[in-house]
């Protein structure tokens, strides 16, 4: 089956890409290569999959590659995912998240694709408190940040294609993705580069936010598994079952890399930061039997392990990310103080 992979030179597109390669499969890989996308993610598996540099906003570029290639299935990762980043720019959200998946649900319908596999986030589901049961596929969709209210907007584009027009539709919520090759902006990362160095580790509010951390590879696996064998119309949630405070999670990375929690600095909660997410995963494990198999323990070990090993990577990232990252806070201090909001700033 010839794929397009959407958003391949990502974190988790690029471990299904490997993944896919690793198979047998020869991709067409998708990408704009914005600040989160690198080739160098894709170094292992290089002259073994097609590529095209493309924004999935663009429709007259996407209409050129679809054509080009002909493809019987798309995997489609490609998305703006950072929350602290849609709180400053949500349009740009909307561009990539919605936009960007409406483009792609026209020309796979043009073009008969036989599988249509979307790549969504347990964020939709909006949060849990701590005693709740974990969200189920039947929830409703109550997204509290930009960058999950887009998501739910492509996810009900998704299924408004497959209920209007018949495309083969299936969609997959992960839960929080962690592992070698994450762009440092997203939490792992930034402690990591912050703690190597011994600067101080920014704490949103008292660290007691809960997320369910899956390892990258697990999360590409369960990806696979559903293209093979999971069923049409249906959505599927993935993730460990392995649920952490961040406090915790960073008091896990000082240990391996033989810091202290001095480092930790709390600073003021980001608006509407959700408490916790927690995904049932019977689903999945009852129809295509797929089951994570990276403890968190393992996985933030490895996952330490190199970028302590790719730090000149890290580093170079986190330069990036840093300017951004300061503005961030910054911003959310005015908001705090009762500044208000200015999306131009």
């Amino acid at each position: 089956m010839k794929i397009i992979v959407t958003g391949a030179a990502g974190f988790i597109g690029s471990a299904f890409t490997r993944l896919a390669v690793q198979g047998g499969l020869a991709p067409v890989c998708i990408d704009a290569l914005s600040y989160a996308g690198d080739m160098e993610r894709l170094e292992a598996v290089k002259g073994k999959f097609f590529f095209h540099q493309a924004d999935i906003s663009d429709r007259a570029r996407l209409t050129e590659i679809f054509s080009a290639e002909k493809p019987q299935a798309i995997v489609h990762f490609a998305a703006e995912t950072h929350v602290d980043r849609s709180i400053l720019e949500p349009a740009s959200f909307i561009k990539a998240n919605v936009i960007g998946t409406e483009n792609l649900l026209e020309l796979a319908l043009q073009h008969g694709i036989e599988k249509f596999i979307h790549i969504s986030t347990d964020e939709v589901y909006g949060e849990l408190s701590a005693g709740e049961e974990k969200f189920r596929e039947a929830n409703c969709l109550l997204p509290n940040s930009p960058y999950s209210a887009s998501k739910a907007s492509a996810d009900m584009f998704v299924r408004a294609f497959m209920k209007t027009y018949g495309l083969p539709v299936t969609t997959i919520r992960p839960s929080n993705n962690y592992g070698p090759w994450q762009y440092p902006e997203k939490l792992i990362p930034l402690v990591i580069a912050k703690a190597i160095r011994g600067e101080n580790i920014p704490m949103y509010g008292k660290g007691e936010n809960i997320r369910t951390w899956l390892f990258v590879e697990d999360c590409a696996e369960a990806v696979m598994r559903v293209l093979e064998t999971g069923r049409q119309g249906e959505t599927y949630n993935i993730g460990s079952n392995e649920e952490k405070m961040n406090r915790d999670v960073i008091a896990a990375i000082l240990r391996l890399l033989g810091k202290g929690e001095e480092l930790i600095t709390f600073v003021p909660d980001r608006p509407g930061h959700d408490f916790r997410y927690a995904v049932d995963t019977s689903k999945i494990e009852k129809e295509t039997g797929w089951r994570p198999r990276v403890r968190f323990d393992e996985g933030i070990e490895r996952t330490v392990e190199w970028y302590r090993m790719k730090s000149d990577w890290l580093f170079k990232k986190e330069a990036e990310a840093r300017a951004f990252t300061g503005q961030l806070r910054k911003r959310f201090e005015e908001m705090k103080s009762g500044k208000g909001f200015n999306f131009s700033a």
